[in-house]
């Protein structure tokens, strides 16, 4: 099985995808918009752990000069799938989750270290915060 395909699968599996091209579809969307969030080596970094064809939909996107908070993301996912914001929600935490497993840890937390709160709870994650 390709790379690309076992993360299809995963996604597919992890959102409770009726079928592939629903699947597929949620994935280039998300990664597509993730890959306007990212700059310099954390977007070369989680490109190079992307399948081929994911990549390429990552990597097409110009990043933003600072990425939007995490319920702005839900927001734009929504807008480009047509979605409510629940659905989104739930979709962006599909593929955040599958994306943050091929990525491993340690990418993983980099990335969260970049972007604005509000993003770890969409990889699955807690949001720590520092005690004042």
């Amino acid at each position: 099985m390709t790379r690309h395909r076992r993360l299809l699968q995963q996604v597919r599996a992890l959102g409770r995808y009726p079928s592939d091209d629903e699947a597929g579809r949620v994935l280039d969307t998300v990664l597509a918009l993730l890959g306007s969030q990212l700059t310099a080596e954390d977007r070369c970094d989680l490109a190079a752990v992307l399948p081929e064809r994911e990549r390429t939909v990552f990597a097409a996107q110009i990043p933003l000069p600072e990425p939007v908070t995490g319920p702005a993301f839900v927001e734009a996912v929504a807008d480009s799938l047509g979605t409510s914001l629940t659905a989104a929600r739930w979709d962006v935490s599909t593929v955040l989750a599958a994306v943050g497993d091929l990525a491993g840890n340690h990418l993983t937390i980099r990335l969260l270290d970049h972007l604005p709160r509000g993003w770890a709870l969409l990889f699955g994650r807690a949001e720590l915060t520092t005690a004042a």
